[in-house]
């Protein structure tokens, strides 16, 4: 590789690594139910199964919402289902957001 294009390659991987960061700062992080370890589903319901399991006092970021399966938590009994990563999904009854509603966008 010649010089400009290891230059290149340098200032292009900057870039991403600067547009990660710009889009992890955007998303917000929500506290679940004290002493709940929580499960992680593949969808949006209790019929979709469980990736893992969250330990107690995680934090979870949500990147959209969308409706699924209504459970009944500490947080009171909701429809929402709050997407926290790739194909993965916790019941927004476990998770405090400070709102009965969506506060985040619902996932396409």
């Amino acid at each position: 590789m010649n010089d400009t294009k290891a230059a290149e390659a340098a200032v292009s991987g900057v870039e991403a690594e600067a547009a990660a960061v710009t889009v992890a700062a955007t998303v917000s992080t929500y506290p679940v139910a004290p002493g709940v370890r929580l499960n992680v589903r593949s969808g949006p319901g209790t019929n979709y199964g469980i990736v893992r399991v969250l330990p107690a006092g995680t934090r979870v970021p949500i990147f959209c919402q969308t409706p699924g399966t209504t459970v009944t938590g500490p947080y009171g009994t909701s429809k929402i289902w709050d997407n926290i990563d790739n194909g993965e999904y916790v019941s927004d009854a476990y998770v405090y957001t400070g709102s009965d509603g969506y506060v985040a966008s619902r996932c396409s």
